[in-house]
């Protein structure tokens, strides 16, 4: 039993806007590779059932596209009617274990994997030169103009208020790793000259503004979170510092908890994941002679990155010392001591990704003294199982159900 009460305040309750957790563990947003076609599945019930079941005060399900065109795979969820009945499976099978279901709402902008054709190119904070573009055809992206912005805060306020009709008790929005809302805060994407460009605050002003429709329309009936990227962790993109004045804007807007990741997906895994991405976590369909090229000059030129518990501390310690808002502490949480010195840092909630993969009850055995460590490896290799047929699933456990995964959620 936890009885340290440094550490025992990770074990009491939370509150985030309305909502008050259980205790101050989160299951991070990590892409399961669960909703076929866009369409929940059994698999994915089962997935955060587990976590619940596991003891944490919070699961959150990754990717959940505020539009068809929003989304950046093909087989992540959309938020549209038709999906509720299945979501609604999901987080009643959630709340009987006493846990509380957050849905990461979610636009991809420019950063889009879907090779089906579309009816120009992919909106983003600016136009030009689209390199994710490489793996999907879509080589430019076009830049957002008012039609634009006030469709797409439209689509946000829409998909929160699907979630809550779904049962959610919170919606995260997901302003990091190279999504829409992350390419106009992030100076890599973001080159406009207008009042949404320059500054880190001006270049947070979109994101802020779709987060104050968000809250206006479900901010008394759910938590209203924001996952940034406090620093993007390539040449000439956001700094940490950079990162703390983007997060005093959102804590100005009323956001009711921040989560602190970094990195943008396809640019700088590495400071996402704290570690090398190994070259077998690209699947098959990103294998064309352009893209074994690219990766090709990525494992040649990019440092090797070694796994450290604890790895974006630094980063959000900035965070915590610019705003007085909840922040959600993430990157390399292994160990019960970790949580402690989260706590120690002045954080109010942990978030756990692989190693909530790796073990779904590893909350529930640090509550009762059965484990002090995670056996995660930090491999990375669980993020390419979102491509199998049966989801993610942690290498060294067992895999998904094919079978669930090819099943509606609410069949």
């Amino acid at each position: 039993m936890v009885t340290d009460t440094t550490v025992a305040r990770a074990f009491s309750p939370l509150t985030i806007g309305p909502l008050t957790l259980r205790n101050r563990f989160i299951k991070a947003a990590t892409n399961e590779g669960m909703s076929p076609g866009g369409t929940p599945s059994k698999q994915l019930v089962q997935f955060h059932e587990d976590i619940a079941k596991g003891g944490v005060g919070m699961t959150t399900v990754a990717y959940c596209a505020v539009s068809p065109d929003g989304r950046s795979f093909v087989d992540q969820t959309t938020l549209n009617r038709d999906n509720v009945p299945h979501l609604k499976v999901l987080t009643d099978a959630v709340h009987r274990y006493g846990a509380a279901a957050s849905a990461q709402i979610t636009h991809g902008g420019a950063f889009n994997f879907i090779k089906e054709p579309s009816a120009g190119p992919p909106i983003s904070s600016s136009g030009g030169f689209n390199n994710v573009g490489i793996l999907s055809g879509k080589w430019r992206r076009q830049a957002m103009g008012p039609t634009h912005m006030a469709q797409v805060t439209d689509e946000f306020v829409q998909g929160a208020r699907l979630a809550r009709d779904a049962g959610f008790d919170a919606v995260e929005m997901h302003m990091g790793h190279g999504y829409l809302l992350s390419q106009f805060m992030s100076p890599v994407y973001n080159h406009r000259r207008d009042a949404y460009g320059g500054t880190p605050e001006q270049r947070a002003r979109f994101p802020a503004e779709v987060l104050s429709r968000v809250l206006d329309a479900v901010g008394k009936d759910l938590a209203v979170v924001c996952k940034i990227s406090v620093t993007d962790g390539i040449k000439n993109g956001n700094t940490a510092s950079d990162g703390a004045r983007g997060a005093r804007i959102l804590e100005s807007a009323g956001a009711h908890m921040l989560v602190l990741s970094a990195g943008l997906s396809a640019a700088s895994v590495d400071t996402m994941f704290g570690s090398s991405f190994p070259a077998a976590n690209y699947p098959e369909w990103m294998s064309s002679p352009i893209t074994k090229l690219a990766m090709l000059i990525y494992r040649l030129t990019a440092p090797k990155v070694t796994f450290h518990e604890m790895y974006l501390l630094e980063h959000a310690r900035l965070v915590r010392a610019a705003t007085r808002l909840p922040l959600a502490y993430l990157g390399g949480v292994k160990t019960l001591a970790n949580v402690e010195q989260a706590m120690q840092e002045g954080f109010d909630a942990v978030t756990l990704g692989r190693a909530l993969v790796h073990d779904a009850n590893l909350v529930s055995a640090f509550a009762s003294g059965r484990t002090q460590a995670s056996g995660c490896t930090a491999c990375n290799l669980c993020t390419a199982m979102m491509y199998t047929p049966a989801g993610t699933s942690c290498v060294l456990g067992q895999p998904g159900n094919v079978f669930l995964n090819s099943q509606p959620a609410a069949s």
